[in-house]
């Protein structure tokens, strides 16, 4: 049996849709376990962002600090790195925070609007925001994008199963754009 690859997953700034439309897999998780070694996910606990990857889906953009500073750590350890869904491709929901730039998101959301005003915006939990939000293609070269919110299961199956395999297929007749 050929040796598996070293696959992780990773969840930027975008609502974890991406991570969920993955385990819609449903049975075929079990087949894809024997062809990958999951070497990073939120499903598993790992502490860091591992050498030696040979696929990493990203999902989410990048609009902060540590954001930026993962991706770049990603794309150094890994052979092949897919954008997982719109924020990591066109940055999507969490870029809407580019129309009215970081402060003024930053006061309606904690000055503004909370509940729990404490007259102090969170600095431990909220790492510093970059002023623009960016889909990975601006900071990192990406080997395959994956578009869709969230792409569908069939999608994402029959994109590893392709880059597994070495080859080539058409993704979009595996997605429903419009349908």
């Amino acid at each position: 049996m050929a040796e598996k690859i070293r696959l992780a997953t990773v969840w930027l700034d975008g609502c974890s849709g991406c991570h969920m439309s993955f385990l819609d897999m449903d049975e075929r998780l079990i087949e894809l376990a024997g062809l990958v070694d999951v070497v990073c996910s939120p499903y598993v606990d790992t502490k860091g962002f591992p050498e030696k990857v040979d696929l990493a889906l990203v999902e989410g953009s990048v609009s902060s600090e540590e954001d930026l500073e993962k991706l770049l750590k990603i794309r150094k350890n890994s052979r092949l790195i897919v954008a997982l869904g719109d924020c990591a491709v066109t940055g999507n929901v969490s870029a809407m925070r580019n129309l009215v730039g970081v402060e003024k998101a930053m006061v309606q959301c904690y000055d503004e609007l909370s509940d729990h005003n404490t007259g102090k915006r969170p600095c431990r939990v909220v790492p510093p925001l970059l002023e623009r939000v960016a889909p990975l293609h601006e900071h990192v070269a990406i080997d395959h994008f994956l578009p869709g919110c969230p792409p569908p299961a069939d999608a994402i199956y029959a994109l590893l199963k392709s880059v597994i395999s070495g080859e080539a297929i058409d993704i979009f007749e595996h997605t429903r754009f419009g349908k």
